[in-house]
């Protein structure tokens, strides 16, 4: 087959190219997807709960402390997702060189990564050193709170320089498929955590009982570690990449420039969203306490069913990255034709579970009929969320990016988050006043509507650009 290329990389075969199937029959990709998939979704499990095993073991210490460490946590979400920009910028642009079984320049795109993760780590860990008292107030003026809340950010703000070297290698391991070692790493990190909280928050085992400093020692500590284990595997044991730390000392202005163009719409994308969310915290405290205990006990599942869609955006870069990379279009719409299907599909199974679990999972909880009653509304709302979700979160963050198309969730946020879901939301919740269901809606409602131009636009096949040179 005839392959060309236009001048915006874009990669297109002639007329003359066989009759495209839509859905692939190769079982190496299913495999593959089903291998890789099913590994990031454990990963992500224990991220997210690491980074919420400090506020359930300080929930039972103070109530201060719990609303201290929440507060602290807005800032380290807004971290980790520039963080994970970095990385995932790194596996839209090598997966396409790893395709074309080149080495080389994916070292020399994963010490220009680690060189703009460690200055995101510096920028916040200066902000948060310099300023710890100033960040507590943008999210509470109760004394209390900000005390607990600095007393945690002073110990914690060391985690930032861990988290993001830990992060990049990880993402180096991700490319060449090496994924286990970041589920036994995550994991390892999480029973760490969890035995240090254990033992510092309330004093066990003859430690003092330190409360948020004990928290914040215990996650310090689980970084340190998981930070040295990664590094002596991707060091001394992984051969597929050979890295060495004279790897990240490597300057190609031509590769930092690819870089920096295919990753600077999706870290602006990923800070944009972190700081939605912190806006969308803002909007949903507006709404009464039955309300937001509700929402709360609707969302934890939620979160956790959440990842599937996380997963399956990770893999899809991978696999449709490496096919760019080998210039075979045919098989990259193959792969996007069935890896839809495949979201779609596991968005109903997800949807159908959330719904069938609800009322088992809420008998968990002790809450009034009327709270319980707004709960269940809200858990029959996300039950169809989801399904939108798992649609087009993948879709565009994994199918288009790997592609090579980074900019067009960038510009889709821009527009649907920015331009309509906070705008109304926020109207709703401090004009209107509209009841908690609705709020609720409007902040998820982007769920729906951005699968319209996400089926269009990967069906289009503007996406498939070449980013290697």
């Amino acid at each position: 087959m005839h392959r060309k290329q236009d001048k915006n990389g874009r990669l297109w075969y002639d007329r003359a190219m066989a009759e495209r199937r839509r859905l692939t029959r190769d079982r190496e990709f299913y495999r593959r997807f089903v291998k890789l998939g099913s590994a990031l979704i454990l990963e992500q499990i224990a991220v997210l709960c690491v980074n919420l095993l400090d506020n359930v073991m300080i929930g039972h210490y103070a109530e201060a402390s719990l609303a201290g460490i929440a507060a602290v946590n807005q800032v380290q979400f807004v971290f980790q997702c520039l963080i994970y920009g970095v990385s995932s910028s790194v596996l839209a642009l090598a997966s396409q060189y790893r395709g074309k079984g080149q080495n080389d320049p994916v070292k020399a795109i994963l010490a220009s990564a680690m060189r703009m993760a460690l200055l995101v780590a510096v920028v916040f860990f200066i902000i948060a050193a310099c300023f710890p008292t100033q960040l507590m107030r943008c999210f509470t003026s109760d004394e209390a709170v900000i005390a607990e809340g600095t007393a945690y950010l002073k110990i914690i703000k060391y985690t930032y320089l861990f988290f993001a070297v830990s992060n990049c290698l990880l993402g180096a391991m991700r490319v060449v498929e090496t994924i286990m070692i970041s589920i036994y790493v995550s994991f390892l990190s999480l029973g760490i955590n969890f035995f240090l909280d254990f033992t510092l928050i309330y004093g066990r085992f003859g430690a003092p009982r330190m409360g948020v400093q004990g928290a914040a020692v215990g996650t310090l500590a689980a970084r340190s570690i998981e930070l040295l284990i990664v590094a002596v595997y991707v060091f001394r044991v992984d051969r597929k990449l050979q890295l060495c730390g004279r790897d990240f000392l490597r300057r190609d202005r031509l590769l930092a420039r690819d870089y920096l163009a295919a990753g600077t719409p999706i870290m602006i994308s990923q800070f944009l969203w972190g700081f939605s969310n912190a806006l969308q915290n803002v909007i949903l405290g507006q709404m009464s306490s039955r309300a937001l205990a509700a929402y709360s006990a609707s969302t934890v599942l939620y979160q956790l069913l959440k990842v599937a869609a996380q997963g399956g955006a990770s893999a899809a870069v991978l696999l449709v990255g490496q096919a760019v990379g080998q210039r075979d279009r045919n098989r990259v719409e193959e792969y996007a034709g069935t890896l839809q299907v495949l979201f779609l599909a596991m968005g109903i199974c997800l949807g159908a579970i959330y719904f069938l679990v609800k009322g088992p999972l809420l008998s968990l909880y002790t809450l009034a009929p009327d709270t319980y009653r707004l709960a269940s509304q809200f858990m029959t709302l996300q039950s169809l969320v989801i399904i939108g979700m798992t649609y087009q979160m993948p879709t565009i963050t994994g199918i288009i990016r790997g592609g090579g198309d980074t900019r067009f969730q960038l510009v889709l946020d821009l527009v649907s988050i920015w331009g309509i879901v906070l705008p109304v939301s926020a109207c709703g919740a401090f004009i209107f006043h509209w009841p908690p269901l609705l709020i609720a809606f409007c902040l998820n409602m982007d769920q729906f509507f951005k699968c319209i131009p996400a089926w269009i636009k990967v069906n289009k096949g503007t996406w498939i650009r070449v980013l290697t040179r």
